[in-house]
C-alpha cells in the first residue's frame, strides 16, 4: 500500500503495531535536493530517527526494527561509507548517555564481521547498558541483509546436524526461525518505508512474511515526523489481518 498525504482517507481507530520495522529511505536524495553532500542527509536522517525512535516507545510499539546499513551498502562510494560509520560512532556514544534516560533496550542484528574493532566495543556497551531495561526493543539493522540472516541460521542448523546434535527431520519453521537475529522476538507486524521507493530491499524477508506495508511516496526520511507515523498507524488500523485465512 503506498499513500500521499492527498490520498489519505480519514482517521481510523489507532492501533499500534507491536514490531514495527522501518525503512530509513531517501537520506541521498534529502540532500541532492537540497544541492548539499550524501553525507548531510545522513546527518539530518539519524536525527530523525533518535526522536521517532522514542515517539515510537511512548505510543506503544514493543519492538522496533530499523534498517540502519545494509549489506549492499558496502559498494556505495568509499568516502559516503566512511561518513555513514563515522556517524554510528558518534550515534553510539551519544546514545550511551541519550538511552540511558529512555526505557529502550538496545540490540544490534547483522554481520559484525566487518565492522571496525572501535565500533564492536561502542555496540557492545551500548547493548549492554540497556540489557536490563523493560521497555521497547530498538533493534538496529547493521550490516544487514535477509537473505544473510537466512542463510547463517541454516548453516548453524547445518553444523548442528554434522555434529549428531539435532535430526534433520526435527527442523521446522520454528526451528530455523529461532536462529535468526530476531528469534526470541514476534513476526513483524508493520513495514514502513518512506521515500517513493516499494520493495524490501533485503529487510526481514522473514519476519515479514504476513507483514503490512504502507509506502509512503510523499515524503523522505529527513522530513519524517510524529505526525507521518501517526499516519502510518492509522492506515494500519484499516487492515483486515487474515493470515491466510478467511
Amino acid at each position: 500500500m503506498l499513500f500521499g498525504r492527498k490520498k489519505q482517507p480519514a482517521a481510523a481507530v489507532r492501533k499500534i503495531p507491536v514490531h514495527l520495522g522501518i525503512i530509513m529511505d531517501g537520506n541521498g536524495r534529502w540532500a541532492k535536493k537540497r544541492g548539499l553532500p550524501r553525507q548531510a542527509g545522513h546527518v539530518t536522517g539519524a536525527q530523525v530517527f533518535r526522536k521517532i525512535t522514542k515517539y515510537c516507545e511512548k505510543c506503544g510499539v514493543r519492538y522496533l526494527t530499523v534498517y540502519a546499513f545494509s549489506t549492499e551498502n558496502w559498494r556505495r562510494p568509499q568516502d559516503e561509507v566512511e561518513a555513514i560509520m563515522n556517524l554510528l560512532r558518534q550515534y553510539l556514544k551519544e546514545s550511551l548517555a541519550d538511552f540511558q534516560q529512555e526505557n529502550i533496550v538496545v540490540r544490534f542484528i547483522g554481520s559484525r564481521d566487518e565492522l571496525a574493532g572501535d565500533i564492536l566495543q561502542l555496540i557492545q556497551e551500548a547493548e549492554a547498558s540497556t540489557a536490563h531495561k523493560t521497555g521497547m526493543t530498538l533493534n538496529i539493522a547493521l550490516n544487514y541483509g535477509g537473505q544473510q540472516e537466512i542463510t547463517a541460521a541454516a548453516r548453524c542448523l547445518a553444523q548442528n546436524v554434522a555434529a549428531g546434535e539435532l535430526d534433520p527431520a526435527a527442523i521446522d519453521e520454528k526451528l530455523l526461525e529461532q536462529q535468526l537475529y530476531t528469534g526470541d522476538q514476534p513476526p513483524v507486524d508493520l513495514i514502513l518505508r518512506p521515500s517513493g521507493e516499494y520493495r524490501l530491499s533485503n529487510f526481514l524477508i522473514w519476519q515479514s512474511a504476513y507483514a503490512e506495508f504502507v509506502f509512503m511516496d510523499d515524503i523522505l526520511w529527513p522530513d519524517f515526523k510524529e505526525g507521518d507515523l501517526d499516519r502510518a498507524f492509522e492506515e494500519f488500523a484499516r487492515r483486515d489481518r487474515r493470515f491466510g485465512g478467511v
